[in-house]
Parts: C-alpha cells; structure tokens; sequence
C-alpha cells in the first residue's frame, strides 16, 4: 500500500439556523479548499425528501463544483441509479466529462436515497430488483464506451455528446452486495463504513478476488468511506462526538425534521437501547486530535488494503469543518495546488 490519499463526501448538510442556498455556497467553499489541500477527489451525494440535506441533484452540483476547482477529481457519491434512466445518466456525465476531462468520477448505488415513496416518484418503474440493476449498469457502460451491443438498443441510440475521455466509475455498497457485481464488470468499489460498521474489509477482500479486469480499469480499485472529524481541541471533539451520535440516532428513527442544538443534545437523557444502538454506530465514525487520529486512519486504511479513506465531516460549524480538513491534509502532507 503506498502513501495514503484522502477524498472527500459533501452531503451539503444545512446547518442549523442556515438554508439550501448557504449549504451549496459552503460545498463551493471546501471544494475550493480541498482543491488547493490536494485531496484526491470530492463526491456529492444524492438524497430525497431529506430537509436538512440539500443534495438532491449531484449531476447539477458536480458541474458547478467542478468549475470552482481546478485540479480535484469531483462526482457522485453517488448517483442512484434506480431513480433514473441509464441513458440520461450516460449523457449527463458525458456532458460533464466533456466539460472538464480527466476529472469526473461517475459513482452509483442501487439504494433509494430516501424513502420508498419518494423512490416510487422519481422513477415508477422501478421495482428494487438487483437484476433491473446489472441491466442498468451494462446499458450504461455500454452508453460510455459507445459499444454496439449486438442485438440491442444500443446499435441504434448514442449517449451525445462523445466525449474524448471517460468518467471514472464506481459501485458504492454498504452491505456487500455490489461487491462482486463491481467486480464482475471491472469497476472501482467503494465501501461506506459511515453506514455500515460491519464487513467492509471483508467484502473489499472479496472484490479483489473475484475482480475481472476490464478495458476501463486492468486493476482493481477501492476507498472507503467514513465520518471523521480532527480538532487540536479535546472539548470540540467531544461535542462532535455528541452531535454525530444524535444525528445518527435521529435519522434512523426515521426522523426528517430539523436538527437540535448542541445545548439541546446535552439535555437528553437516552433509554439503553438508544445507548447500545449509539455505541454499534461509533463504528461508523473517527474523531480525535492529529496525535491520537492519525494512527486510526492509517489502521483502517490496512484493514481494507486501500490507499484512499473518503472522509465526510458534518459539522455545525463552517470553521471547524474547514480546520478539520487541513489539519487532516497536513498529517498525511498531501500535495495541492
């Protein structure tokens, strides 16, 4: 494994007391930053009928991210796939492709990004099946590469416009499943430990084993995904701790509301359930000073055999989410602009 690269998830989080307009403005921001940090790529991700997240349409914010950077690989983490057409995804990303060549990285799921419902509106057709998926993904390279397909639509229609160059594509999995279909179809895998604490590096071990090289990618290629958050100050990382642990409890309560304040937080008294489920989802993130963070990154980066961690950080505070994000690039000295 050689010299560990860090990537970056923006969810464009609205912060408490903040709105869709100053969350976008702020992803423009650390895209900026990591840009001139020397982080290796920025995924958006996709989510509905979420109100405390504004990134519905990674296609339209990949395309301003990327002409706010110049260097950073920027893409979705990811494009779910099932709410769309293979053939609108193959043209928005060739757009993107031939926009800013070399630097786009296409990454798609198969989950809804949000509740069933919402799934069922944005594509009524879909019925969650994981063959509908494996058709999807073949008809979409396929669109990508411009391969005829013999005896299928492809003949006929073309992804416009042609790019020169092709986006880098990834399977997101969070459970495994998709592990050997990337492997199958000799795509980049990325394991999101920030939602599953559990078989990551079990199912990247199986990916390179069952990889089969391909004309996009000869190698196999993996990252992981986690929370993480870096400070010089023990009080922050506490009340981070806090806040991501309240988060994440919330959200799988099935709750879509605003979020509390810190103070608010410190007032709630937890059952022992809700104390055990906070304790199986620490597993999901890191946090600490550079001294003390630093080695659990580099031992989670071995535990998967990769030599990227794709690090999302939440934070209420702008500041703090920007420190964050220097302090970690200044501990593994990336190399930016």
């Amino acid at each position: 494994m050689g010299k560990l690269k860090l990537s970056i998830l923006d969810q464009s989080q609205i912060r408490l007391g903040s709105n869709a307009r100053e969350a976008v403005q702020e992803s423009s921001q650390l895209v900026r930053h990591a840009d001139e940090l020397g982080y290796t790529r920025y995924w958006v991700s996709e989510h509905h009928n979420i109100q405390w997240l504004a990134g519905s349409t990674p296609e339209v914010l990949i395309a301003h991210l990327a002409g706010e950077s110049k260097r950073i690989r920027v893409g979705s983490g990811g494009i779910m796939l099932p709410n769309h057409s293979a053939l609108k995804v193959a043209e928005n990303f060739r757009m993107l492709e031939t926009l800013f060549p070399g630097r786009i990285d296409l990454g798609i799921g198969r989950a809804p990004g949000g509740d069933r419902l919402t799934a069922y509106l944005l594509n009524p057709s879909n019925q969650f099946k994981e063959e509908d998926f494996v058709q999807q993904i073949t008809d979409l390279r396929g669109w990508l590469t411009d391969n005829d397909l013999a005896g299928t639509v492809h003949q006929k229609v073309k992804a416009i416009p042609k790019a020169e160059t092709q986006p880098g594509m990834w399977i997101l999995t969070s459970s495994g499943g998709s592990a050997l279909i990337a492997a199958h179809f000799g795509l980049a895998l990325s394991f999101a430990q920030f939602i599953n604490p559990h078989g990551g590096p079990e199912t990247i071990a199986q990916y390179y084993r069952n990889f089969q090289p391909s004309e996009q990618l000869p190698e196999p290629k993996a990252n992981v995904g986690i929370f993480a958050f870096c400070s010089e100050d023990e009080q922050k990382i506490l009340d981070w701790q806090m806040q991501i642990d309240h988060r994440i409890l919330h959200i799988e309560k099935g709750r879509n509301g605003p979020m509390p304040s810190l103070e608010e937080i410190k007032e709630i008294e937890y059952s022992l359930e809700e104390m055990a489920r906070i304790r199986f989802n620490r597993g999901r993130m890191l946090c600490g000073t550079p001294a003390t963070l630093k080695p659990k990154l580099e031992a989670l980066a071995s535990s998967y055999g990769v030599d990227e961690i794709v690090i999302s950080t939440i934070s209420d505070q702008v500041q703090d989410r920007l420190d964050s994000y220097s302090l970690l690039a200044n501990m593994f000295e990336l190399s930016g602009l």
